[in-house]
């Protein structure tokens, strides 16, 4: 059974000038004659290594442009894969054109705070990936410095598995480790402190990076969005600007996890939306 559910992906509309490359949880890839690659983020949510139903509106497009904010914020730190974001009207807003990249295989993830999949594992063993932890962390402590707690990465409705990084050099090369690490932990850094000046605290992110045509590393993917990242209100002790809040609800509404997802409410909807037009306007100072 895959994370979509019993009936599959949904179909991906055919844009005109671009052929249909793939479907993920929440972004459709098409290419062209030149093998650019557009980039479509649609509204769909996924929890739980689930495709949700319920589709969370102008999530897609507010997912692409504050993406393109924190691309061209970092872009001193790595160049990235974004060529255009002049695409067909039919995508407007939600899409970009990037470059292929030769994608490494595993999420980069830097956590600034112990919570999620984190805290588990510090729990039980004391470390996250690898990192030693002082003893009498909680949920939502402030880390000394930042760590790199790579991931696998999981097809959909698979789970991503958090690896130490002597598993992810196995994977993608002791030298391309070592400057993943490097990239990961400096890109969280000025991000934090770039998001905790607008009066947010940037929990944890998720980073995913390739190879262009010339070998060079470029920051891929979607950077530094609510579904990739925690954002947490800094004035108000556990609010939070992400998909947290759709994992919250799902937590309490009786479903197993195994089976299809429910339908989310209108309220758990507006409020999730809400949510992602704050984080939005916190950060861009811009109004979605």
């Amino acid at each position: 059974m895959s994370g979509f559910g019993l009936a599959g992906p949904p179909p991906a509309p055919q844009v005109a000038g671009w052929d249909h490359l793939r479907t993920g949880k929440v972004r459709d890839l098409y290419t062209n004659s030149s093998g650019e690659i557009l980039l479509v983020a649609s509204d769909r949510i996924s929890a739980f290594d689930w495709v949700l139903p319920t589709t969370i509106p102008d999530k897609g497009a507010i997912l692409t442009q504050l993406s393109l904010f924190w691309f061209e914020l970092l872009e001193d730190i790595i160049p990235n894969h974004i060529i255009t974001d002049d695409v067909p009207a039919q995508v407007a807003d939600r899409a970009v054109i990037v470059e292929p990249l030769k994608m490494f295989e595993i999420e980069c993830v830097a956590r600034g705070y112990l919570t999620g999949s984190g805290l588990v594992e510090y729990k039980e063993s004391g470390a996250v990936c690898g990192n030693t932890l002082p003893a009498g962390l909680i949920d939502g402590s402030k880390l000394a410095t930042p760590i790199f707690t790579p991931a696998t990465k999981a097809e959909i409705g698979d789970h991503d598995i958090n690896i130490d990084f002597n598993q992810a050099a196995a994977i993608v090369g002791a030298e391309h480790a070592q400057s993943l690490r490097d990239y990961t932990l400096k890109l969280y850094t000025e991000a934090a402190e770039f998001a905790e000046s607008r009066g947010i605290i940037l929990a944890d992110t998720k980073f995913e990076f390739g190879l262009d045509s010339d070998g060079e590393i470029l920051l891929g993917d979607e950077a530094l969005t609510p579904d990739s990242s925690r954002f947490w209100d800094a004035t108000h002790k556990g609010a939070s600007f992400d998909k947290q809040f759709v994992r919250d609800y799902l937590t309490t509404s009786g479903w197993d996890r195994k089976s299809p997802p429910p339908e989310l409410p209108a309220e758990i909807v507006e409020k999730t939306a809400e949510r992602y037009h704050h984080a939005y306007f916190t950060l861009t100072g811009s109004k979605f």
